[in-house]
């Protein structure tokens, strides 16, 4: 008999949405941080993201349990790469907002048909092959691109501005959660929705705490910003439950 072994993707209970979204925050500071304050600049940023993002990713893979702090590690490099790749996409490559979020959403898509492709099914609790766990960072990460370039793209071209663009995610997100509770629609498919969509909810919140007044922000300092972010995360991944969805043998 072969012995249980344990998913290493947190369980989405109400801890790890708070988390994702104190992460996803932070990641729009500290790549803005990167990217703006200390002018790297997107494409210099992006690179150092993304081998952030690759070390953590394939340490989190290559692990035998579930470690906290590795998966939400992993978590908070994938949203700050999606920071500056998002900025990269649409304004550096001059796609504006409405083209980066097309293209960025086409990845998403083609990532998710690859998975199921490859694995025959799109999971988001019981990964235990190398495999699907890849496709799983993947996701995550094209998914919080998509998420940056969203809320960029409501808060500054549809005139809402960064609290109205995070209002409008917030009732995004209580309809996806009232949805899961009493409806039988597809988990999955609610999960990728609301993963994708507190990504633009940190990123106009990360943007109302560190944009000029004059644009509507508050102009707080973005290194010191993401300092508290990051300690506040540290702190509830301390104190908050963090486990794998579960055990399960392989076939």
């Amino acid at each position: 008999m072969q012995q249980a072994r344990e998913s290493k993707v947190a369980a989405a209970t109400l801890s790890f949405w708070i988390v994702k979204i104190l992460a996803t925050t932070l990641g729009e500071t500290a790549g803005d941080t990167l990217s703006m304050t200390f002018d790297f600049g997107y494409l210099a940023s992006t690179a150092i993201f993304v081998a952030v993002l690759l070390v953590l990713a394939t340490a989190q893979v290559r692990a035998e349990r579930f470690h906290p702090a590795l998966y939400w590690a992993t978590i908070i490099a994938s949203t700050t790469a999606g920071t500056t790749l998002a900025d990269f996409a649409t304004r550096s490559l001059g796609i504006g907002y409405a083209g980066g979020s097309a293209l960025l959403l086409a990845l998403v898509i083609a990532s998710l048909a690859a998975w199921h492709f490859a694995t025959g099914a799109v999971k988001v609790d019981h990964l235990i092959d190398r495999r699907s766990e890849w496709f799983y960072w993947l996701t995550i990460s094209m998914s919080q691109t998509l998420g940056t370039a969203l809320g960029d793209w409501t808060a500054d071209t549809n005139g809402l501005g960064y609290l109205g663009g995070a209002t409008l995610f917030a009732i995004a997100l209580a309809v996806i959660a009232a949805l899961y509770f009493l409806t039988r629609l597809n988990r999955v498919a609610l999960f990728w929705a609301a993963f994708i969509l507190t990504r633009p909810l940190g990123a106009t919140v990360g943007d109302f705490l560190d944009k000029p007044v004059a644009k509507g922000g508050l102009e707080f300092s973005r290194p010191i910003a993401s300092a508290v972010l990051l300690a506040v995360i540290v702190l509830l991944v301390a104190v908050l439950p963090q486990r794998a969805k579960g055990a399960v043998t392989p076939d």
